[in-house]
Protein backbone atom coordinates (compact mmCIF):
# COMPACT_ATOMS: atom_id res chain seq x y z
CA UNK A 1 0.00 0.00 0.00
CA UNK A 2 1.56 3.18 -1.31
CA UNK A 3 -0.87 6.02 0.51
CA UNK A 4 -0.85 6.09 4.17
CA UNK A 5 -3.77 4.95 6.00
CA UNK A 6 -6.12 8.27 7.29
CA UNK A 7 -5.96 9.74 10.19
CA UNK A 8 -8.16 9.64 13.18
CA UNK A 9 -7.31 11.89 16.46
CA UNK A 10 -6.85 9.73 19.86
CA UNK A 11 -9.98 10.54 21.53
CA UNK A 12 -11.97 8.59 18.15
CA UNK A 13 -9.27 5.96 18.16
CA UNK A 14 -10.33 4.93 21.77
CA UNK A 15 -13.75 5.18 20.77
CA UNK A 16 -13.98 2.96 18.15
CA UNK A 17 -11.40 1.02 20.57
CA UNK A 18 -14.49 0.43 22.76
CA UNK A 19 -17.07 -0.77 20.39
CA UNK A 20 -14.70 -3.13 18.30
CA UNK A 21 -13.42 -5.03 21.29
CA UNK A 22 -16.89 -4.78 23.66
CA UNK A 23 -17.06 -6.71 27.11
CA UNK A 24 -16.01 -10.28 26.92
CA UNK A 25 -13.10 -9.77 24.87
CA UNK A 26 -10.10 -11.66 26.56
CA UNK A 27 -7.74 -8.99 27.74
CA UNK A 28 -10.31 -6.39 27.20
CA UNK A 29 -8.72 -3.39 29.71
CA UNK A 30 -5.61 -4.23 26.96
CA UNK A 31 -7.34 -3.26 24.21
CA UNK A 32 -9.24 -0.13 25.16
CA UNK A 33 -7.10 1.46 27.63
CA UNK A 34 -5.19 4.56 26.90
CA UNK A 35 -2.08 3.60 25.89
CA UNK A 36 -4.04 1.46 23.38
CA UNK A 37 -5.63 4.73 22.10
CA UNK A 38 -2.05 6.03 21.66
CA UNK A 39 -0.74 2.73 20.07
CA UNK A 40 -3.22 2.76 17.59
CA UNK A 41 -2.92 5.87 16.52
CA UNK A 42 0.85 5.79 16.61
CA UNK A 43 0.04 2.61 13.77
CA UNK A 44 -1.78 4.99 11.72
CA UNK A 45 0.59 7.42 11.59
CA UNK A 46 3.70 5.83 10.43
CA UNK A 47 1.36 3.53 8.19
CA UNK A 48 2.29 0.00 9.98
CA UNK A 49 -0.43 -1.98 8.11
CA UNK A 50 -0.09 -5.32 6.98
CA UNK A 51 1.19 -5.45 3.49
CA UNK A 52 3.38 -2.25 3.26
CA UNK A 53 6.40 -3.86 5.04
CA UNK A 54 6.45 -0.46 7.51
CA UNK A 55 6.67 -1.87 11.07
CA UNK A 56 6.17 0.12 14.46
CA UNK A 57 8.36 0.42 17.37
CA UNK A 58 6.95 0.88 20.71
CA UNK A 59 9.20 4.25 20.45
CA UNK A 60 7.01 5.48 17.82
CA UNK A 61 3.85 5.71 20.18
CA UNK A 62 5.64 6.69 23.27
CA UNK A 63 7.50 9.74 21.31
CA UNK A 64 3.69 10.69 19.84
CA UNK A 65 1.96 13.30 20.70
CA UNK A 66 -0.71 15.54 19.25
CA UNK A 67 1.28 18.08 18.22
CA UNK A 68 2.81 16.10 15.53
CA UNK A 69 -0.46 14.81 15.08
CA UNK A 70 -2.29 18.20 14.25
CA UNK A 71 0.90 19.51 12.53
CA UNK A 72 2.92 17.19 11.15
CA UNK A 73 0.00 15.27 9.36
CA UNK A 74 1.60 15.32 5.65
CA UNK A 75 2.70 11.98 3.76
CA UNK A 76 6.50 13.14 4.03
CA UNK A 77 6.50 14.01 8.03
CA UNK A 78 4.54 10.94 8.32
CA UNK A 79 7.66 8.64 6.53
CA UNK A 80 10.32 10.66 8.32
CA UNK A 81 8.95 9.84 11.70
CA UNK A 82 8.28 6.04 10.61
CA UNK A 83 12.19 6.14 9.93
CA UNK A 84 13.30 8.12 12.78
CA UNK A 85 10.67 8.68 15.61
CA UNK A 86 11.85 11.92 17.44
CA UNK A 87 9.75 14.00 20.04
CA UNK A 88 8.34 17.50 18.59
CA UNK A 89 6.16 19.17 20.89
CA UNK A 90 4.00 17.46 23.52
CA UNK A 91 4.50 14.01 23.73
CA UNK A 92 1.91 11.41 24.72
CA UNK A 93 4.36 9.76 27.23
CA UNK A 94 8.19 9.22 28.18
CA UNK A 95 10.18 6.17 26.74
CA UNK A 96 10.18 4.57 29.90
CA UNK A 97 6.55 3.57 29.07
CA UNK A 98 7.47 1.85 26.33
CA UNK A 99 7.29 -1.81 28.27
CA UNK A 100 3.74 -1.01 28.81
CA UNK A 101 3.02 -0.89 25.45
CA UNK A 102 5.22 -4.04 24.19
CA UNK A 103 4.36 -6.36 26.74
CA UNK A 104 0.70 -5.50 27.53
CA UNK A 105 -1.22 -3.18 24.98
CA UNK A 106 0.55 -5.14 21.89
CA UNK A 107 2.11 -8.31 23.30
CA UNK A 108 -1.02 -9.33 25.98
CA UNK A 109 -3.73 -7.44 24.11
CA UNK A 110 -4.30 -6.90 20.36
CA UNK A 111 -1.70 -9.88 19.16
CA UNK A 112 -3.72 -12.06 20.81
CA UNK A 113 -7.12 -10.62 19.76
CA UNK A 114 -6.11 -10.79 16.13
CA UNK A 115 -5.25 -7.18 15.93
CA UNK A 116 -1.78 -6.95 15.20
CA UNK A 117 0.83 -8.77 13.53
CA UNK A 118 4.34 -9.42 14.19
CA UNK A 119 7.76 -9.29 11.55
CA UNK A 120 9.38 -12.38 11.30
CA UNK A 121 12.86 -13.06 11.38
CA UNK A 122 13.29 -10.85 13.66
CA UNK A 123 15.51 -11.65 16.92
CA UNK A 124 13.77 -10.83 20.24
CA UNK A 125 16.67 -8.89 21.23
CA UNK A 126 17.01 -6.69 18.23
CA UNK A 127 15.53 -3.18 18.29
CA UNK A 128 14.13 -3.24 14.85
CA UNK A 129 9.95 -1.96 14.23
CA UNK A 130 8.61 -5.23 14.31
CA UNK A 131 4.54 -4.56 14.66
CA UNK A 132 1.91 -3.77 12.38
CA UNK A 133 -1.97 -3.28 12.53
CA UNK A 134 -3.35 -6.28 10.04
CA UNK A 135 -5.26 -5.16 7.19
CA UNK A 136 -8.78 -5.95 8.21
CA UNK A 137 -8.39 -4.61 11.63
CA UNK A 138 -6.92 -1.03 10.32
CA UNK A 139 -9.80 -0.72 7.93
CA UNK A 140 -11.94 -0.27 11.17
CA UNK A 141 -10.30 3.12 11.89
CA UNK A 142 -11.45 4.69 8.56
CA UNK A 143 -12.70 7.91 9.07
CA UNK A 144 -15.99 7.33 6.13
CA UNK A 145 -16.71 4.04 8.66
CA UNK A 146 -19.27 5.20 10.72
CA UNK A 147 -22.17 4.45 12.80
CA UNK A 148 -24.55 1.63 11.27
CA UNK A 149 -21.50 0.74 8.96
CA UNK A 150 -19.24 0.74 11.91
CA UNK A 151 -20.87 -1.20 13.64
CA UNK A 152 -21.30 -3.73 11.11
CA UNK A 153 -17.61 -4.06 10.58
CA UNK A 154 -16.53 -4.17 14.28
CA UNK A 155 -19.08 -7.17 14.35
CA UNK A 156 -18.01 -8.92 11.20
CA UNK A 157 -14.15 -8.93 12.12
CA UNK A 158 -14.91 -10.24 15.72
CA UNK A 159 -16.77 -13.16 13.65
CA UNK A 160 -14.32 -13.83 11.83
CA UNK A 161 -11.10 -12.78 14.08
CA UNK A 162 -11.90 -13.90 17.35
CA UNK A 163 -12.29 -17.41 18.80
CA UNK A 164 -15.33 -19.08 19.61
CA UNK A 165 -15.42 -18.70 22.81
CA UNK A 166 -14.19 -15.17 23.14
CA UNK A 167 -17.32 -14.79 20.94
CA UNK A 168 -20.06 -16.78 23.13
CA UNK A 169 -19.06 -14.28 25.74
CA UNK A 170 -19.42 -11.11 24.05
CA UNK A 171 -23.18 -12.23 22.77
CA UNK A 172 -23.74 -13.15 26.16
CA UNK A 173 -22.73 -9.64 27.58
CA UNK A 174 -24.20 -8.64 24.47
CA UNK A 175 -27.73 -9.97 25.23
CA UNK A 176 -27.33 -9.43 29.34
CA UNK A 177 -27.79 -5.20 28.35
CA UNK A 178 -30.28 -5.12 25.64
CA UNK A 179 -33.42 -4.24 27.67
CA UNK A 180 -32.23 -2.76 31.11
CA UNK A 181 -35.47 -1.57 31.91
CA UNK A 182 -37.22 -4.64 31.17
CA UNK A 183 -39.05 -7.13 33.89
CA UNK A 184 -36.63 -10.36 33.72
CA UNK A 185 -38.30 -13.27 33.19
CA UNK A 186 -36.60 -16.72 34.53
CA UNK A 187 -38.43 -20.13 33.78
CA UNK A 188 -38.05 -22.79 36.73
CA UNK A 189 -37.19 -26.65 35.77
CA UNK A 190 -40.51 -27.51 36.43
CA UNK A 191 -41.84 -25.07 33.40
CA UNK A 192 -42.92 -22.16 35.66
CA UNK A 193 -42.26 -18.81 35.17
CA UNK A 194 -41.35 -15.77 37.07
CA UNK A 195 -40.55 -12.52 36.66
CA UNK A 196 -38.03 -10.14 38.24
CA UNK A 197 -37.11 -6.95 38.44
CA UNK A 198 -35.14 -5.39 36.09
CA UNK A 199 -31.26 -5.38 36.58
CA UNK A 200 -28.37 -7.06 36.45
CA UNK A 201 -28.66 -9.17 39.46
CA UNK A 202 -31.89 -10.73 38.43
CA UNK A 203 -30.21 -11.08 34.87
CA UNK A 204 -27.47 -13.00 36.60
CA UNK A 205 -30.45 -15.09 38.91
CA UNK A 206 -31.76 -16.00 35.96
CA UNK A 207 -28.75 -17.41 33.98
CA UNK A 208 -28.10 -19.55 37.45
CA UNK A 209 -31.62 -20.89 37.25
CA UNK A 210 -31.69 -21.43 33.36
CA UNK A 211 -27.94 -22.36 32.38
CA UNK A 212 -26.12 -23.42 35.34
CA UNK A 213 -28.59 -25.33 36.86
CA UNK A 214 -29.30 -27.79 33.91
CA UNK A 215 -25.10 -28.10 33.36
CA UNK A 216 -24.50 -28.89 37.07
CA UNK A 217 -27.57 -30.48 38.41
CA UNK A 218 -28.93 -34.14 37.28
CA UNK A 219 -32.31 -33.00 38.77
CA UNK A 220 -32.81 -29.34 39.87
CA UNK A 221 -35.40 -27.71 41.91
CA UNK A 222 -35.27 -24.06 42.33
CA UNK A 223 -36.14 -24.17 46.64
CA UNK A 224 -35.47 -20.21 46.99
CA UNK A 225 -34.81 -17.27 44.93
CA UNK A 226 -34.94 -13.90 47.00
CA UNK A 227 -34.60 -10.25 45.21
CA UNK A 228 -33.45 -7.34 46.49
CA UNK A 229 -34.83 -5.75 49.72
CA UNK A 230 -35.67 -9.25 50.85
CA UNK A 231 -38.18 -9.43 48.24
CA UNK A 232 -38.91 -13.49 47.64
CA UNK A 233 -39.66 -14.13 44.49
CA UNK A 234 -39.67 -17.86 44.57
CA UNK A 235 -40.74 -20.36 47.20
CA UNK A 236 -41.29 -24.42 47.33
CA UNK A 237 -42.92 -25.11 51.03
CA UNK A 238 -43.40 -28.61 49.82
CA UNK A 239 -39.67 -29.23 49.45
CA UNK A 240 -38.60 -27.30 52.58
CA UNK A 241 -40.96 -29.23 54.72
CA UNK A 242 -39.93 -31.97 53.31
CA UNK A 243 -36.05 -31.37 53.48
CA UNK A 244 -36.96 -29.84 57.18
CA UNK A 245 -34.82 -27.02 56.28
CA UNK A 246 -35.63 -23.45 58.31
CA UNK A 247 -35.26 -20.88 55.75
CA UNK A 248 -36.59 -17.65 58.11
CA UNK A 249 -35.70 -13.89 57.63
CA UNK A 250 -33.53 -13.73 60.87
CA UNK A 251 -31.18 -16.11 58.62
CA UNK A 252 -28.41 -15.41 56.52
CA UNK A 253 -29.58 -16.47 53.41
CA UNK A 254 -28.08 -16.33 49.92
CA UNK A 255 -29.87 -15.13 47.08
CA UNK A 256 -30.67 -18.45 45.26
CA UNK A 257 -30.71 -21.80 47.21
CA UNK A 258 -31.15 -24.94 44.33
CA UNK A 259 -31.56 -28.64 45.25
CA UNK A 260 -30.18 -31.67 42.94
CA UNK A 261 -32.46 -34.61 43.70
CA UNK A 262 -29.92 -36.82 41.78
CA UNK A 263 -31.03 -39.87 40.23
CA UNK A 264 -32.26 -41.37 44.02
CA UNK A 265 -32.12 -39.92 47.82
CA UNK A 266 -28.71 -40.15 48.37
CA UNK A 267 -27.65 -37.94 45.54
CA UNK A 268 -29.59 -34.69 47.09
CA UNK A 269 -27.44 -32.26 47.30
CA UNK A 270 -28.29 -28.43 48.48
CA UNK A 271 -26.79 -25.78 46.54
CA UNK A 272 -26.70 -21.89 47.82
CA UNK A 273 -25.96 -19.50 45.62
CA UNK A 274 -25.09 -16.02 45.53
CA UNK A 275 -25.41 -13.20 43.04
CA UNK A 276 -22.87 -10.70 42.82
CA UNK A 277 -23.48 -8.06 40.29
CA UNK A 278 -22.02 -5.03 42.63
CA UNK A 279 -21.19 -7.28 46.30
CA UNK A 280 -21.96 -9.53 48.59
CA UNK A 281 -19.78 -13.06 47.62
CA UNK A 282 -19.79 -16.25 49.23
CA UNK A 283 -17.31 -15.60 52.13
CA UNK A 284 -16.06 -17.95 54.95
CA UNK A 285 -18.64 -16.86 57.39
CA UNK A 286 -21.48 -17.08 54.79
CA UNK A 287 -20.34 -20.43 53.98
CA UNK A 288 -20.77 -21.31 56.94
CA UNK A 289 -23.82 -20.27 57.68
CA UNK A 290 -25.41 -21.83 54.89
CA UNK A 291 -24.00 -25.34 56.06
CA UNK A 292 -25.52 -24.60 59.37
CA UNK A 293 -28.76 -24.22 57.31
CA UNK A 294 -28.02 -27.73 55.83
CA UNK A 295 -26.90 -29.27 58.41
CA UNK A 296 -30.52 -28.92 60.23
CA UNK A 297 -31.85 -31.06 57.13
CA UNK A 298 -29.18 -33.87 57.81
CA UNK A 299 -26.94 -32.65 55.24
CA UNK A 300 -23.27 -33.56 54.94
CA UNK A 301 -21.12 -31.19 53.96
CA UNK A 302 -19.86 -32.95 51.30
CA UNK A 303 -23.58 -32.56 49.82
CA UNK A 304 -23.46 -29.01 49.74
CA UNK A 305 -22.39 -26.19 47.30
CA UNK A 306 -21.86 -22.87 47.78
CA UNK A 307 -21.70 -20.60 44.46
CA UNK A 308 -20.51 -17.21 43.92
CA UNK A 309 -22.14 -16.48 40.45
CA UNK A 310 -20.99 -12.80 38.27
CA UNK A 311 -21.60 -11.83 35.13
CA UNK A 312 -18.49 -11.99 33.54
CA UNK A 313 -14.67 -12.98 35.07
CA UNK A 314 -13.46 -9.78 33.63
CA UNK A 315 -15.77 -7.54 35.91
CA UNK A 316 -14.74 -5.64 38.24
CA UNK A 317 -16.81 -6.78 40.78
CA UNK A 318 -14.65 -10.35 40.33
CA UNK A 319 -11.43 -8.84 40.97
CA UNK A 320 -13.00 -7.08 44.31
CA UNK A 321 -14.47 -10.13 45.47
CA UNK A 322 -11.59 -13.10 44.88
CA UNK A 323 -10.06 -11.79 47.98
CA UNK A 324 -12.80 -13.01 50.39
CA UNK A 325 -14.24 -16.06 48.30
CA UNK A 326 -14.45 -18.80 51.05
CA UNK A 327 -12.81 -21.84 50.27
CA UNK A 328 -14.06 -24.97 48.85
CA UNK A 329 -16.37 -22.91 46.74
CA UNK A 330 -17.02 -22.02 43.71
CA UNK A 331 -17.49 -19.23 41.21
CA UNK A 332 -19.53 -19.25 37.95
CA UNK A 333 -19.67 -16.89 34.96
CA UNK A 334 -22.78 -16.31 33.52
CA UNK A 335 -20.85 -15.48 30.08
CA UNK A 336 -19.29 -18.89 29.72
CA UNK A 337 -21.88 -21.12 31.40
CA UNK A 338 -19.64 -24.34 31.15
CA UNK A 339 -17.10 -23.37 33.14
CA UNK A 340 -16.88 -23.47 37.05
CA UNK A 341 -14.05 -22.03 39.11
CA UNK A 342 -13.31 -23.88 42.63
CA UNK A 343 -11.30 -22.66 45.20
CA UNK A 344 -9.67 -25.87 46.27
CA UNK A 345 -8.65 -25.71 50.60
CA UNK A 346 -5.97 -28.78 49.84
CA UNK A 347 -5.55 -29.68 46.58
CA UNK A 348 -2.49 -31.66 47.09
CA UNK A 349 -0.22 -32.67 44.34
CA UNK A 350 -1.22 -31.09 41.25
CA UNK A 351 -0.70 -34.51 38.98
CA UNK A 352 -3.17 -36.02 41.55
CA UNK A 353 -5.91 -33.64 40.67
CA UNK A 354 -8.30 -35.18 38.40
Amino acid sequence: MDVLPPLLDRAEVARRLRQIFPDGTPERDKCIRDAAAATVAAFLYVGAVEGTDIWLNPVHVVRLGDTRMLFSADPLSRADYARAPKASGERWYQDNSREQVRDEVIRQGLIPNGAVIERQGVPTTSSKPRYALTAEFAALFDPGLRDAALAAAARAWADATLNPMALARIVSLRGSGDRDGADVLVRFPNGETRLLAPGPSSRIARAVVEDFAPRFLADPVVLWLSESAAKVAARDEGWIRRLRLRITPDRTLPDIILLDRGRSAADLMLVFVEVVATDGPVTEQRARAFLEIAAEGGFDPSRVACITAFLDRDRPEVKKAMPSLAWGGHAWFASEPDRLLRLLPAPGRLAGMG
